[in-house]
């Protein structure tokens, strides 16, 4: 049998129960152990396949607490637009010679943002930027004229979230350093935001699931009941 490591050991709590939001959020914050700062990600089972493109369920949030992360934003725009998106603290900001640098492999970055006369130019990453869910999409507020305020909503704690194929809702909301209280409120906004987002094709029980962890400790269930679900 396989030896069990230290830090498995170490953990502390029923991860077979379902705990109220407050007492999962605690849990979680009591097994991070590792020598960062942890990230708090939540896991959220929705009652719907997104195969189907009335069940698909994508969107943005802006999370009260931040994310605790240091977002860098590129920006595909050019003369006062790009001017915009600099003065707001966009580090990479660039039209047709960003595109290139992209498509040559170029990926230091972790939203990007580009205005709708950009879309052209935009379009030829689809394949680099598709699969790793980094594709300006009007929906979400990633393609749009107010490249400024979208910078500083980026920075400032807004998340993207879009259902996984096995329609599985995975985001970050927050660090194990952040208060109980700030954890709590980050969650609550994302749910209700998936709620908000509902689609119309989605049929009987909408959020099945959610559960707490942190980056290298277990995972909690959370009573939807406590966070609006």
């Amino acid at each position: 049998m396989a030896k069990q490591p230290k830090r498995t050991k170490a953990w502390t709590g029923d991860v077979t129960a379902t705990h109220a939001l407050t007492d999962a959020v605690k849990l979680v914050k009591a097994n991070a152990n590792a020598k960062f700062d942890e990230t708090v990600e939540i896991a959220v089972n929705l009652g719907v396949d997104p195969r189907h493109a009335d069940q698909q369920v994508r969107g943005v949030v802006a999370l009260p607490s931040g994310t605790g992360r240091d977002v860098r934003v590129a920006v595909i725009a050019k003369d006062a637009k790009a001017e915009e998106a600099k003065a707001a603290g966009a580090e990479v900001v660039g039209a047709e010679d960003l595109v290139e640098r992209i498509q040559g492999g170029f990926m230091d970055f972790d939203r990007v943002i580009a205005t709708p006369d950009m879309m052209a130019l935009v379009g030829r990453l689809g394949k680099v930027l598709g699969p790793r869910g980094l594709m300006p999409n009007p929906r979400v507020g990633t393609v749009t004229p107010n490249v400024g305020q979208a910078v500083k909503d980026a920075k400032g704690g807004s998340i993207e979230f879009r259902t996984e194929k096995t329609g599985i809702i995975h985001a970050g909301i927050g660090k194990a350093s952040f208060t109980e209280e700030a954890l709590e409120i980050n969650v609550k906004a994302l749910i209700d935001a998936l709620n908000k987002a509902k689609p119309s094709g989605a049929k009987g029980a909408y959020i099945k699931k959610i559960s707490l962890s942190s980056t290298m400790g277990p995972g909690f269930k959370v009573d939807g009941a406590t966070v609006g679900a």
